[in-house]
């Protein structure tokens, strides 16, 4: 039987690695969720040391945490430079 929690980490793929386009919105680092389905943008909150401009200029890779942050899924950076971002709409 498939549960909410299953369905909701599904949609959004928590563990998951995406090239995205960072921005600063309400004084915090934020990428649009690249799966349409999913009812949070991502808090992009870890490995920012990596960064060296806040928001990066160039699309980032963030690693989608298990975690709530300001009603957005926590992300961390886990790389910079990646092409192309996969949340470009």
């Amino acid at each position: 039987m498939t549960s909410i929690r299953d369905l909701l980490g599904e949609s959004l793929a928590v563990g998951e690695t995406f090239c995205l386009v960072v921005e600063k919105r309400d004084g915090r680092l934020v990428a649009t969720h690249p799966h349409d389905a999913s009812p949070l943008d991502i808090a992009v909150v870890e490995g920012l040391d990596r960064l060296d401009e806040h928001p990066p200029a160039d699309p980032t890779e963030v690693e989608i945490l298990g975690r709530i942050v300001d009603d957005r899924i926590a992300g961390r950076v886990v790389g910079i430079g990646c092409s192309p971002p996969e949340n470009e709409r």
